[in-house]
């Protein structure tokens, strides 16, 4: 069944965009939810941003209203073609998040909507690193994707939506520390904040500039000499 379903929800857009909306009332509709992860962020006409796994272009459309600079990239060429006409005010690219065709430090904000659950862990880890490799120092990753329930009462819904339309990567991801696979990565990382009784989460990351990590290095001889003094 979750087979079939899913198939439908990639097939048809009607019924993909149905199943968002429907989804997205649990944090007050999907204008909401496609912008949770933009929430107090700068973007600037002449920021660059990359809307990665943009999909049809359902958070493309809002990045557009901030930025001059939006590049959507996604591996299918269905979606791609979804996004082109219901968003052309952005350029667009396909291939896959894991060997991104950009150059290193080419964007100042990399996002992605409701995507990482539909990886494999190894995937993951690879488009992680090539997030960072593309963002320049200081730049912002920023994400929202699911999470393990934090109040009982969104269990069975949750639950029940994967068990329709999503596959074992999607309950892989409600076992994975995001805001750790990040650190691990390189960025620096603030406490997820969680919605829908905690049944969705938004990290943010920022890739450390060179000072940054040179001040840490710094600090740490610092330490170090302070200890021995000791």
């Amino acid at each position: 069944m979750a087979t079939i379903f899913r198939d439908l929800s990639y097939r048809y857009q009607w019924f993909y965009d149905g199943i968002s909306r429907l989804a997205a009332l649990s944090v007050g509709g999907e204008k909401r939810f496609r912008q949770l992860a933009l929430q107090n962020l700068i973007i600037n006409s002449d920021t660059k941003v990359l809307d990665l796994c943009c999909g049809s272009g359902q958070t493309t459309q809002f990045l557009v209203k901030y930025s001059q600079n939006v590049t959507g990239l996604d591996a299918s060429p269905l979606s791609l073609q979804r996004a082109k006409e219901n968003v052309p005010q952005a350029d667009y690219v396909e291939a896959f998040a894991e060997n991104m065709p950009f150059a290193d430090g080419e964007f100042d904000l990399v996002h992605t909507s409701a995507a990482l659950h539909e990886m494999q862990p190894d995937q993951l880890q690879k488009i992680l690193k090539e997030v960072y490799r593309v963002l320049r120092p200081g730049g912002v990753f920023t994400l929202v994707d699911f999470h393990q329930p934090t109040n009982l009462l969104f269990v069975p819904g949750v639950w029940l939506f994967f068990w329709l339309f999503e596959t074992e990567t999607a309950w892989n991801l409600l076992r994975t520390d995001l805001g750790g696979l990040l650190r691990k990565t390189g960025f620096q990382v603030d406490e997820p904040r969680l919605y829908a009784g905690g049944s969705l989460q938004v990290v943010r990351g920022v890739r450390e500039s060179e000072r940054g990590k040179e001040g840490r290095r710094e600090g740490g001889k610092e330490g170090k000499r302070e200890g021995g003094k000791e």
